[in-house]
């Protein structure tokens, strides 16, 4: 089996310990909230507002990657942002502060995903793309693991508070920031005379990068809008019985899955194709929302919970790896920046929808219509051509012109 590249591993040590870091800090959020006075709503703004951030500057940053050739400035930009501002959530006095701190947040992660994710792509030969994207998810699953793990160790602790341990989320952010600086070297590339200029860069639209990529768009947003906060699956268990110290171990636990599941399913649609393994992931994604619609019992929703896991490694690392098949050398920032921007735009509405659907029809009615949208995608996704060695090389040439 061939190794997966350095710059890569760098990559996944660094997400994994930057999600360690947020993690060690978002599951206590609410509860911090209500402690300087913020409730629900305080909570809705705050989320809404960062995660609406972070999807317009994958966009942006996207685009900024391709027109400099950069990737590690934005990268490192991003991981410091983020790294900075998260921890003095501890300070924060009033919810208006953790808002403000929120926002800057989620400007850091929406200036080094894409670029991040373009740089894997960059160092990574076409028949291991699939697998190191999977690697990277797993890391970063990983650190999502631990987060929480380590945040109770030290609420344990004789004196510790909840502002202790946002701050003490420095840490591993800063461990994270010397790991890039140290060990993440950009690949040297030459340009190519049939390259468009870098102003053509500035202003290229999802057009340009062919009409599989619009359909798969289409299919993502689709998807997305039935993909609502997972949130959801765990008040649905709670409702049926589970007590709250069990769904706390579940979500631990659907996240192991979800780190051992990644680098198999990004490893897998590099030998099945990338469209098959996402029809598998999303067919799977709209049995479990049946199910969870029609099973009642706490130990069959226990069951359906977890197994759900399984859905992420499948999807995560192949729709990224899908997108920088279908994109020029010279637009995989772009390409990667529509993505995410994608994914990120139609979250927004997801929940909100989800939502209204069980407060007016209940919670069977609301899982059902998430797995027809799950079906639907699927439908719209048959549109797009499957991806074989021969296509994706066309489609790596350089553009000879982006309008």
């Amino acid at each position: 089996m061939k190794r997966i590249p350095a710059t890569v591993v760098v990559l996944g040590v660094a997400s994994f310990l930057t999600d360690l870091s947020s993690e060690m800090i978002f599951p206590l959020l609410p509860l911090f909230l209500a402690s300087i006075g913020g409730g629900a709503l305080a909570l809705g703004l705050i989320e809404g507002v960062a995660d609406a951030t972070a999807a317009f500057l994958k966009i942006l940053s996207g685009r900024w990657t391709d027109r400099t050739r950069r990737r590690k400035p934005l990268v490192l930009a991003g991981y410091t942002l983020a790294g900075a501002a998260r921890p003095l959530i501890g300070l924060a006095p009033t919810w208006t502060v953790v808002l403000g701190l929120r926002f800057v947040d989620r400007i850091g992660k929406g200036l080094r995903a894409s670029p991040r994710d373009a740089l894997i792509a960059d160092v990574v030969p076409l028949d291991r793309r699939g697998a190191a994207f999977g690697f990277h998810r797993m890391m970063d699953h990983g650190g999502a693991v631990l987060g929480p793990l380590v945040a109770a160790i030290l609420l344990a602790l004789e004196g510790v508070e909840v502002r202790h341990v946002f701050l003490l989320a420095a840490v591993p952010a800063a461990a994270a920031l010397a790991v890039l600086i140290m060990f993440v070297r950009e690949p040297t590339t030459k340009a190519d005379p049939a390259d468009p200029p870098d102003e053509a860069l500035a202003s290229v639209g999802p057009s340009a990068l062919g009409r599989d990529f619009r359909w798969l768009m289409a299919a993502l947003f689709v998807f997305t809008l039935g993909n609502s906060t997972d949130a959801f699956l765990l008040l649905r268990l709670a409702e049926a019985g589970v007590p709250g110290t069990g769904v706390a171990l579940l979500w631990s636990l659907h996240h192991v899955i979800k780190m051992g599941s990644s680098y198999a399913g990004g490893a897998l649609s590099d030998l099945w194709g990338r469209r098959r393994m996402i029809l598998l992931g999303w067919g799977f994604y709209a049995v479990v929302y049946v199910a969870f619609a029609l099973v009642e019992a706490p130990a069959g929703l226990v069951a359906i919970f977890l197994a759900y896991g399984l859905y992420f490694g499948m999807v995560e690392p192949t729709e990224r790896a899908w997108v920088v098949d279908m994109a020029p050398l010279r637009l995989r920032g772009t390409a990667l920046g529509y993505y995410h921007g994608v994914v990120g735009l139609g979250a927004l509405p997801a929940s909100l929808l989800f939502g209204s659907l069980w407060h007016r029809f209940g919670a069977s009615a609301a899982f059902v219509v998430g797995g027809a949208l799950a079906a639907l995608a699927a439908l719209l996704l048959m549109r797009v051509r499957p991806s074989g060695s021969e296509a994706v090389a066309e489609r790596l040439m350089p553009v000879e012109d982006v309008g």
